[in-house]
């Protein structure tokens, strides 16, 4: 039988598995870093299909795991490093210096949470600067929190966090949110929680003391300094699409997401998937769809091999 790989678990990967596995493909997931994705860390998913009452992210991924792993999909906990072509296929080089050799590839390894870029943020995540609210949240009750951000992934963390801090400042550089108008209201309207607009953080207090303390802000419109005191900081600016073991081999656009003709690449044995090939919508429902049309592209290139 053939070998098709599916290179990560969040909600494009797990539907290609599913696609594949119903199939009889047999296919063999690498979950990666963090299986299930960004996805998992989400509260409350309220706009995929078929759950009118919502379903938090970590529970839709443990149903589509379930789902896939009864049609025979395979699951290892493993990294890839490299995606090397060779004729008919790919060798995908592990970090634990094994290679698996694929006859045909679904590359779904999303995106991974930017970072602010200043100094002492290495230093000062996990204590009290954090990525993941639904994580970390619950670590800093009745503390001041600031989330940065303006999309509907910070509008959610803000909420989230008003189950615990005694204020949420909502930080952002511009003066009106990007995010959806029903989120950016529920923000707006929520009286535990605050916004600095037209706001950036340009420093972080304090890595010698070893914990988070206070932010450094400016307006964007004034230049105005200030220092803002929190017990913690949520960062939720937008994601990074996690394409590095594939840079060398296949084509990314300006901000590093892979290029595709639909779900295609221009190596034929190769298919793409989800938030690693979509900067426009990022969403869950859109990502499992391409991971249907990558699943059957996958069939499709393998039955020609057999034709």
């Amino acid at each position: 039988m053939k070998t098709l790989v599916v290179i990560g678990s969040g909600p494009a990967g797990l539907t290609a598995a599913i696609y594949a596995a119903r199939a009889g493909l047999e296919p063999l997931v690498l979950e990666g870093p963090n299986p299930g994705g960004p996805l998992i860390t989400t509260p409350l998913i309220e706009n995929f299909p078929g759950f009118p009452d919502g379903i938090p992210g970590f529970e839709l991924m443990e149903i589509m795991r379930k789902q896939a792993e009864r049609f025979g999909a395979r699951f290892r906990g493993a990294n890839v490093r490299k995606l090397v072509p060779r004729p008919g296929g790919a060798d995908l080089q592990l970090e634990d210096g094994t290679t698996l050799p694929a006859d045909v590839v679904i590359i779904a390894t999303g995106a991974h949470h930017r970072q602010l870029n200043l100094p002492g943020e290495q230093e000062l995540s996990g204590r009290g600067i954090s990525y993941c609210a639904t994580c970390d949240g619950a670590f800093h009750r009745g503390q001041p929190i600031a989330v940065v951000g303006g999309g509907d992934t910070a509008m959610e963390e803000a909420l989230f966090l008003t189950r615990f801090a005694s204020k949420v400042t909502v930080i952002h550089r511009r003066d009106v949110f990007r995010a959806s108008k029903i989120m950016a209201n529920r923000v707006l309207e929520h009286p535990k929680i605050e916004v600095r607009w037209n706001s950036v953080i340009t420093g972080l207090l304090d890595p010698a003391q070893g914990r988070l303390t206070a932010l450094k802000l400016r307006d964007v419109k004034t230049g105005a300094d200030s220092l803002f005191e929190v017990g913690a900081l949520f960062v939720a600016i937008g994601l990074v699409p996690a394409t590095k073991p594939f840079e060398d081999v296949l084509e990314c656009d300006a901000n590093g997401y892979l290029l595709t003709n639909g779900v295609s690449t221009k190596l034929c044995c190769v298919f793409v998937a989800g938030d690693v090939a979509d900067s426009r919508y990022r969403q869950a429902v859109t990502a499992a769809g391409s991971g249907c049309a990558a699943a059957i592209e996958a069939r499709h290139y393998l039955e020609s091999l057999d034709a």
